[in-house]
């Protein structure tokens, strides 16, 4: 069975460790640094790293690619529309990829980058997702080269995969979020309570992830712009009536990125 764990890197970011113990082989996801994911191959000898998985080209995504490629010979799989260092394999939408045995779906999610992409094993009993920096734990990525428009659509796609699938994100934000989505909803007593939990595993030094995806239909102000009470939030932070979720989501962006 596939353990997905946590390599915390710079202040916030997670690289994400597969591992499969029966064969003692290993992926990462988005290595931003290669001195983690080194330090734990040191310390776990016989381990060999197949595969280095890139979801978008940002520098704190793949700092770490060239370096571990050279001293482990791992295959690096990425986005084809973006440029990614010692890409061996270029991914576009509907492709698949086999890591570690198990079969993971490319789903093209613009919007953070224009390229960017996202992972998903599609498990019936057990999915999950490495979703990089487009949907997060109780929030979304900033836009920095896609439009407001892309990046509800990529929002929509993720939203709409099983319930009960299991979100990889790979920044520390859930209480800036959730800070956020209170604001947004300071009645939702489903953020109430999250922020809570998250609150104590925080000051227990605590990861606050895998998020999925029934808590993040629940609790993430960017899932929720068709609910009544947020679109009525965001008219009034943006100060006029907006008509439709695409509207909603766009203000909700702009008062995040402010708040």
């Amino acid at each position: 069975m596939l353990q997905i764990d946590a390599l915390p890197a710079f202040t916030d970011n997670y690289i994400w460790l597969l591992q499969d113990a029966s064969r003692k082989e290993c992926a990462v996801v988005d290595p931003g640094d290669c001195a983690p994911v080194s330090a734990w191959l040191d310390s776990h000898p016989g381990w060999k790293l197949t595969d280095i998985l890139i979801t978008h080209h940002h520098h704190d995504h793949v700092g770490g690619v060239q370096q571990l490629k050279t001293a482990t010979g791992a295959r690096v799989v990425g986005p084809a529309n973006e440029k990614i260092p010692a890409r061996d394999v270029a991914l576009v939408e509907g492709q698949q990829v086999d890591v570690l045995g198990y079969k993971l779906q490319v789903i093209e999610v613009p919007g953070h980058t224009l390229g960017h992409i996202a992972y998903f094993h599609d498990d019936p009993q057990s999915p999950w997702l490495l979703s990089g920096d487009t949907l997060f734990a109780a929030g979304c990525g900033r836009l920095f080269e896609g439009t407001a428009e892309q990046m509800f659509d990529s929002l929509q796609r993720l939203a709409s995969l099983p319930a009960l699938t299991r979100i990889y994100c790979t920044h520390e934000y859930t209480l800036s979020n959730l800070r956020f989505a209170q604001a947004v909803e300071p009645s939702n007593p489903a953020i109430a309570e999250r922020f809570a939990e998250a609150s104590r595993l925080r000051e227990a030094n605590r990861i606050t992830l895998p998020s999925d995806i029934r808590t993040e239909l629940a609790t993430n102000p960017f899932l929720r712009s068709n609910d009544t009470a947020v679109a009525a939030a965001a008219s009034a932070y943006s100060q006029q009536p907006l008509d439709n979720p695409q509207a909603v989501f766009r203000a909700l962006r702009a008062w995040k990125d402010r708040f």
